[in-house]
């Protein structure tokens, strides 16, 4: 098995690394150590803002052609993982307040690092756009910002934005170490997540409750 990144959007890295793996299973024959099977990992990126990810009939064909030159027969296995979900789920949030700076405003949502990190965690970009079809915004020059007790907890930074509170603003491209990596962080139930299909909603995860955070917890005697 090999695992050389996430979000790649280049076919060649993944080339590179099929080589070197192949190589690998060679030196490995040579010892009489015989494999069945390949996990040649996953890291396909998707389209957050500008990326171009491969096609992934580019990106098989590609890794086929140096498993038919190599004379490899064995089992190979490919991980899609956020190109299948990345860019099927969205965080849905609510403006609660705005808080005027002298060069950027600050957008205060219900929403937080605890539910998704990845902005806090590696200044990850998601595109933040209003929700609802209401009355027009001021454009504002600002910070998406959640309201836990940490400098880093920042949704989007330096964006463009028309919103006024009770707004609904849309987190796009989550569906990829979104909900997984959440937590109750300052004690925070996490949403509830909804699948849509067509015109039709199912909850697949109920909210979860302050009490919730709890129930697993017991008294000393």
């Amino acid at each position: 098995a090999c695992h050389i990144g996430s979000q790649l959007t280049e076919i060649a890295p993944f080339c590179d690394a099929v080589e070197r793996v192949l190589d690998v299973v060679d030196t490995l024959a040579q010892d009489d150590i015989r494999l069945s099977h390949l996990d040649l990992g996953g890291g396909v990126g998707i389209r957050y803002s500008d990326e171009t990810p491969p096609d992934p009939k580019d990106y098989v064909q590609a890794i086929l052609a140096i498993l038919k030159r190599r004379n490899c027969d064995l089992a190979v296995t490919l991980e899609p993982g956020r190109a299948i979900a990345g860019n099927a789920g969205v965080l849905l949030s609510s403006v609660e307040y705005i808080k005027s700076g002298p060069e950027k405003d600050f957008v205060i949502v219900d929403a937080a690092m605890n539910d998704l990190l990845r902005p806090a965690l590696y200044q990850a970009w998601h595109e933040v756009v209003r929700a609802d079809r209401g009355p027009d915004r001021k454009m504002l020059t600002c910070d998406v910002v959640g309201p836990v007790c940490e400098t880093g907890d920042f949704i989007a930074r330096d964006r463009q934005l028309a919103v006024a509170p009770g707004d609904l603003v849309v987190v796009r491209s989550v569906g990829a170490y979104g909900f997984v990596m959440a937590s109750n962080y300052n004690t925070r139930p996490r949403p509830a997540e909804v699948m849509v299909d067509g015109d039709q909603l199912y909850v697949v995860r109920e909210r979860e409750q302050t009490a919730d955070l709890f129930s697993a917890e017991t008294l000393l005697p």
